[in-house]
């Protein structure tokens, strides 16, 4: 049931180091029960800074933030009694068993001796480790750790739940599985969460709102669909039947839209144009394509828009995961 103290409220949130920068520069954001709230950034724009000090971790330097109803600086002990955490190193002992860290977490946690075991047996089905349940976790993939964290955080049943980066270098069946849990997590259960991320497919599938940090700032926020809408704008990408006439159409492609910049033939289109004026277009030219796509706006298009750059993070984390052995 979603709760009227699940929410998140910041206002001003600061956090300056010695002898550096403001990682977080005076940010506002309000995250309602019950709603997902996916933060966007590329590396060193402050999302993790944020949720250090929203999960009590690390003092603001200066605002305020209330977590569940509480105030981050003067109420610690009781936010911490709200929340669950799973941070983007996961605090496992790779000599415990999975059923072994959920035991231990029920009983840090305060549970009542004659819930622990049923508990830690029902967040073993749900985050899918049954079956390696009492296997060492030096013995799990990426995924299952990542899966066995989040676990861990669910014993208490937090009314909020961050989650810093989850999905990073995990393979594509581990992220949609770990993606349709925490759907199910705001869905049915009415928990707020707050998900940090590299990766703007899993902002557009996951958020209700997605915020859009940089340098420190919040430079957007909204849905996914009316951060889109404010781009409005469809691109036109094309591959060419010859590789010679990559000049010329780029030319012609210009007359349509403005060049994306992204080392392919595409351009995003003025208003008035469609993709039947480049068709028709390129055929006046006596040009061959070998592939036109039209394509709606995206996250990536907003990101680009809004900061003037790529949000390169997503991919160098898929560069840097773990390959299967051959």
């Amino acid at each position: 049931m979603v709760n009227a103290d699940n929410s998140i409220v910041v206002e001003g949130l600061v956090r300056e180091f010695k002898k550096g920068p403001r990682a977080v520069d005076g940010i506002d954001l309000r995250v309602e029960p019950g709603e997902i709230y996916g933060f966007l950034g590329p590396n060193g724009a402050g999302k993790s800074t944020t949720v250090l000090m929203l999960t009590t971790l690390l003092p603001p330097t200066d605002g305020t933030a209330k977590v569940a109803g509480y105030d981050v600086v003067h109420e610690g002990p009781q936010v911490r009694s709200m929340i669950g955490a799973a941070l983007q190193e996961a605090a496992l002992d790779n000599l415990l068993t999975g059923r072994d860290h959920l035991r231990l977490q029920t009983m840090l946690q305060g549970l009542p001796r004659k819930e622990r075991k049923a508990r830690g047996e029902e967040l073993l089905i749900r985050v899918g480790l049954t079956e390696a349940a009492d296997r060492k976790v030096g013995g799990y993939s990426g995924g299952m750790k990542r899966r066995l964290d989040l676990a861990l955080a669910l014993v208490h049943r937090p009314r909020v739940l961050f989650l810093d980066e989850p999905t990073t270098g995990l393979d594509p069946q581990s992220r949609t599985a770990l993606w349709d849990e925490v759907a199910r997590l705001a869905r049915e259960d009415g928990v707020t969460v707050f998900l940090t991320t590299q990766y703007l497919e899993e902002a557009d599938v996951l958020a209700d709102r997605v915020g859009i940090i940089d340098h420190g700032r919040i430079v957007a926020e909204g849905t996914p669909a009316a951060l889109k809408a404010e781009i409005g704008r469809p691109s036109v990408h094309a591959i060419p039947e010859r590789e010679t006439d990559r000049a010329r159409i780029a030319s012609l492609l210009a007359q349509f839209g403005d060049p994306l910049g992204d080392g392919d033939l595409a351009v995003r289109l003025h208003g008035g144009y469609g993709l039947a004026d480049v068709v028709r277009g390129v055929d006046a030219e006596g040009l061959a394509l070998h592939d036109v796509e039209l394509r709606a706006p995206s996250l990536d298009d907003v990101f680009l828009a809004k900061t003037g750059r790529t949000l390169e993070g997503a991919a160098e984390a898929e560069e840097s995961a773990p390959q299967p052995a051959g």
